[in-house]
């Protein structure tokens, strides 16, 4: 394997770019797409190749439950460093599965007691509480979801604010977006290089959102002021897995955005461009990670296999 079994760790590091420029140049809904396979496969590869690295390590422990063949100088030496990072990646892996199971069970306690409050009332899209809290956000499950609002964010907003809020998180609903909020969440648990991507799908999910909208209601502008008065009073999602009018991202730039011509919808950026440049070396960058982590996985069962006593 030698230094190829780091290399998943840190190429994540080629998609900051596109996780910059993809949020100002790509359509929002071709951006969150984007971003979000990229952290999922990188993740996903950096995550595999941690797992090999500390398989070399926990070898090394004495009185591990693995066979005695795994630590023998052939194995030990598929890995550089292999005293050091071989016990390094052990509390590592543990941290990244200990987070990544913390943030899924509060993303399902967080949906499980809304449906609970919500189960008195009737089965309708909408669920509107009688609350002082202005909050709004889009909660997923069942057939469609229910968008959830309080009585006092609605009282804020003029009746076309309203039909554009409505109009919002019915677009959350529709596209999943608690998925790729969900799916950013844990890649960014998984590997801290892909926090730039976690931010830019929590953004262009929201922009991706705002665009739905303001097609929906027929205004821009009603959208773009229905964000603007909701963030200055509201108190956002329940989890950051969940998405809502107000949050996340930055409130200005949405507003800006909106006020401005609708983005052109582009499947792919041109590669004479920066943003191609950077969806394509992202891109380079995912599958080299991907080849790196399959080689590496190939290459450990076999050398694995070689060391297992019959």
């Amino acid at each position: 394997m030698g230094v190829f079994v780091f290399l998943p760790l840190v190429l994540p590091l080629t998609a900051w770019p596109i996780a910059r420029l993809a949020e100002q140049h790509l359509h929002p809904r071709t951006a969150t797409r984007l971003l979000t396979a990229v952290a999922a496969v990188m993740a996903l590869c950096s995550t595999v190749c941690l797992a090999l690295v500390m398989v070399v390590g926990t070898a090394q422990l004495p009185g591990n439950p693995l066979p005695d063949g795994w630590s023998d100088p052939e194995v030990r030496a598929a890995v550089p460093y292999d005293e050091v990072v071989g016990k390094a990646a052990i509390p590592a892996l543990c941290a990244v599965v200990a987070a990544s199971a913390r943030a899924l069970w509060r993303h399902g306690r967080v949906r499980r007691r809304a449906h609970r409050a919500l189960a008195g009332l009737p089965g309708t899209g909408v669920a509107v509480l009688p609350d002082d809290v202005p909050y709004a956000y889009a909660l997923p499950g069942g057939r469609r979801g229910r968008v959830v609002v309080s009585t006092a964010l609605l009282d804020r907003l003029e009746p076309a604010e309203r039909r554009a809020l409505f109009a919002h998180e019915r677009a959350h609903l529709a596209a999943r977006h608690h998925r790729f909020l969900l799916t950013v969440r844990l890649a960014a648990l998984a590997n801290p290089f892909l926090r730039p991507l976690r931010t830019a799908v929590a953004y262009t999910a929201e922009r991706w959102a705002d665009e739905a909208a303001a097609r929906a209601v027929g205004s821009r502008r009603a959208v773009a002021t229905a964000i603007g008065k909701a963030a200055l009073v509201s108190r956002g999602t329940p989890v950051a897995t969940l998405a809502g009018l107000a949050a996340p991202g930055p409130v200005p730039r949405r507003v800006a955005a909106l006020l401005g011509p609708a983005p052109a919808v582009r499947t792919w950026p041109s590669l004479f461009t920066s943003v191609g440049l950077a969806a394509w070396a992202a891109a380079a960058g995912t599958a080299v990670s991907a080849m790196s982590s399959a080689n590496a996985a190939v290459t450990m069962f076999l050398i694995l296999r070689a060391a297992t006593p019959l």
